[in-house]
């Protein structure tokens, strides 16, 4: 958590003043539906996304934030918080970030109600203050998300996932959330500005190297110690995995397919299967992937005046591929 504080430095201000924003937007008559917000507010995680919203605005704006800024960075903690509430329901998951999930402690129904009402907030927030380019910017990152989860699941069934498949799944699913939360920090200060695409850009960038590095847990890390093979338990097909097969025979194709497909639950198969992605060179192609990604991001803020903002991000972009957890 260390670098994570002192990413957090320039804008610690702003970032406390935010926390008593958003737990007022997300008020209401009910107690019931208090109660659960108050659960969800106590519980928050390394809050990233505000904080690229707040190093964004002040990074292309010399050091300024204003109302809007604190509305977006509310708008996508509402909304982004609408969808994890939703997905727990979805994946039937009884923990987020150690916690008990919505779901677990008041059931499906009320999950779900919750998150509608905390996404009609967020578009309320937006639309009371004609923050129509603000909305729409977080809008589209709401369809991405769900246009890649759904993409992730279609091709799941069939294992056939290409590489450039893999890379629409992950920019939907994972980066367009962050792009949204650069972009949205630039146009809440600069609307209209050059800024607005550069810093959606450089988040997308940002996300897509934090999901290569994901997939790269899986495959265990020194630091960690076993690999874990979730997701070829999961049967879903990352990056290392899908090089591999690239790379392989037919003869070897045909034995990783089958294995994780039917033999994903099997703990010697599974480990067989990262030995040999590792043996491959799936591991080095992905982490080369990921430093690509990392080296554009930190191209586009050379552009930008030297700041105490723009070194936050560059620490941000540098802790996503190196970060150990």
């Amino acid at each position: 958590m260390k670098v994570i504080s002192q990413i957090k430095l320039p804008v610690e201000k702003e970032m406390e003043l935010f926390e008593k924003k958003f737990f007022e937007s997300m008020s209401s008559k009910v107690a019931l539906l208090n109660r659960i917000t108050h659960y969800v507010v106590n519980r928050k995680g390394k809050q990233m996304r505000p904080m690229f919203v707040f190093l964004v605005s002040k990074m292309v704006s010399n050091g300024n934030v204003n109302e809007r800024t604190y509305r977006g960075a509310a708008v996508i903690e509402l909304i982004h918080t609408a969808t994890l509430v939703h997905d727990d329901v979805v994946d039937d998951s009884n923990r987020r970030r150690g916690f008990f999930s919505i779901n677990a402690l008041w059931k499906n129904k009320i999950a779900v109600l919750v998150g509608d009402y905390l996404l009609s907030k967020g578009l309320l927030l937006s639309i009371d203050n004609d923050d129509f380019d603000l909305l729409k910017i977080i809008s589209i990152a709401v369809r991405e998300m769900s246009e890649g989860e759904l993409l992730q699941i279609e091709k799941a069934r069939r294992l056939d996932i290409t590489e450039e498949v893999y890379y629409e799944i992950i920019r939907q699913k994972t980066a367009t959330l962050i792009a949204a939360c650069c972009s949205l920090g630039a146009a809440s200060v600069n609307p209209e500005s050059d800024d607005v695409e550069k810093m959606r850009r450089f988040g997308e960038l940002i996300g897509m190297a934090f999901q290569i590095k994901d997939d790269l847990f899986d495959y265990g890390d020194e630091q960690i110690g076993k690999p874990t093979g979730i997701d070829i338990k999961e049967q879903k097909m990352t990056l290392p995995l899908i090089n591999a097969l690239n790379n392989s025979t037919p003869k070897e194709k045909k034995w990783l397919i089958n294995s994780v497909k039917n033999h994903n639950k099997d703990k010697k198969r599974v480990k067989e299967v990262i030995a040999f992605v590792k043996a491959q060179g799936g591991l080095t192609y992905a982490e080369n992937k990921m430093k690509e990604y990392q080296k554009e991001a930190l191209e586009i803020l050379q552009v930008y005046p030297q700041s105490e903002y723009k070194d936050s991000l560059e620490l941000m972009v540098n802790y996503v591929i190196e970060r150990k957890k």
